[in-house]
């Protein structure tokens, strides 16, 4: 028998790589999910293991998570229902894929929408929040859930804090009482930009802290990378309205720990890829899965650049990616700027 308790949600995670899967998983012990992803055959393979063995092998769905190809019917189980009781909608598409997903869902009757991809959009240099704000306007409670997170370790059940920003309260509360339970903790914050731009640029920052690594110049090095790489998140951020405080917190600091010294991180493996000789297409083929930090640090330098923002680690990680700049050369520029007073402002040059 269906349990109707307030607390229990209706849910549709769009997206079924290995973080929209791993989030299905998360909550669906507690809640009613969907989990839809648009390759019919693909989703047909994955119910019928009841596992997504192609982007999460070894974690077997809950009993009760289901998948669908369905687009519409996913959609609509997130519909405010007879009672008053609002679903929620999560979009755990890459961010290349957020504004042709959102405009999918235009003049659908969406109560709530999270959505868990970090980065810039390359061709507009916009944050996910303005991607959304562009294509579906205002209406609709909406904001980005982000944190320190592996999606391996959250389908496994292991402990994984998050943040949930939004200017709604409601969504933030709808969000906190969907979400957080469990080995599951939900934080929330109203900035939304700090918390955008933390969880974009931290994926460049790993990718650097990749080539170092790959390159053996020892802990000391990383340890510069990580703590220079929040300056300059810090910089971005604040120049674009975010609160200093955020670059502190679970999306700025945490995440940036997180993706540059775990070695599931896709950007880290990226840069130790680059750092062994390989050339990028190769290594983007052999992961496997979206590296957001690679589109990042290219979107990333174009706005800094626009904006005046100091960020000689994105630059040399764009200029390693982009521009032939061979890795040892991006540690001799590096080694080779003027020395300067350790502070996270200014912003400009």
């Amino acid at each position: 028998m269906q349990d109707n308790k307030p607390n229990r949600r209706r849910i549709t995670v769009l997206g079924a790589g290995a973080w929209g899967t791993a989030v299905a998983i998360a909550v669906a012990a507690r809640h009613d999910v969907i989990l839809w992803g648009r390759n019919a055959d693909a989703m047909r393979d994955i119910g019928a293991a009841h596992e997504n063995t192609h982007y999460l092998p070894g974690y077997p769905f809950p009993p009760a998570l289901k998948v669908s190809a369905d687009f519409d019917a996913a959609v609509a189980h997130t519909y405010r229902d007879a009672d008053g009781h609002d679903g929620l909608l999560i979009a755990a598409t890459p961010v290349a894929g957020l504004r042709p997903l959102l405009e999918s869902l235009k003049g659908r009757p969406i109560p709530n929408l999270v959505w868990l991809c970090k980065g810039f959009e390359y061709e507009t240099g916009l944050l996910p929040h303005q991607v959304f704000r562009d294509v579906l306007g205002e209406g609709i409670a909406n904001g980005a859930l982000s944190g320190p997170s592996f999606a391996q370790e959250v389908a496994k059940g292991l402990p994984c804090a998050l943040t949930i920003a939004s200017s709604s309260a409601g969504l933030r509360e709808c969000v906190v009482a969907a979400v957080h339970g469990g080995t599951m903790r939900v934080y929330s914050s109203e900035d939304i930009v700090g918390v955008e731009v933390g969880g974009a640029v931290k994926n460049v920052m790993a990718i650097a802290t990749g080539i170092a690594d790959g390159l053996g110049l020892g802990l000391n090095a990383r340890a510069a990378l990580v703590t220079r790489g929040l300056a300059e998140i810090t910089r971005l951020g604040t120049a674009l309205g975010g609160n200093i405080e955020t670059f502190m917190g679970l999306t700025g600091m945490g995440d940036l720990i997180l993706t540059c010294t775990g070695d599931l991180s896709r950007n880290r493996r990226v840069g130790l890829g680059l750092a062994q000789g390989k050339a990028l297409a190769t290594i983007v083929t052999e992961l496997g899965h979206v590296a957001e930090g690679v589109p990042c640090a290219k979107a990333v330098r174009e706005l800094a650049g626009r904006l005046g923002v100091e960020m000689p680690i994105t630059n040399g990680v764009a200029a390693v990616l982009f521009d032939g700049v061979k890795p040892q050369d991006l540690v001799t520029r590096m080694l080779a700027r003027d020395p300067r007073d350790e502070t996270l402002a200014p912003a400009s040059k």
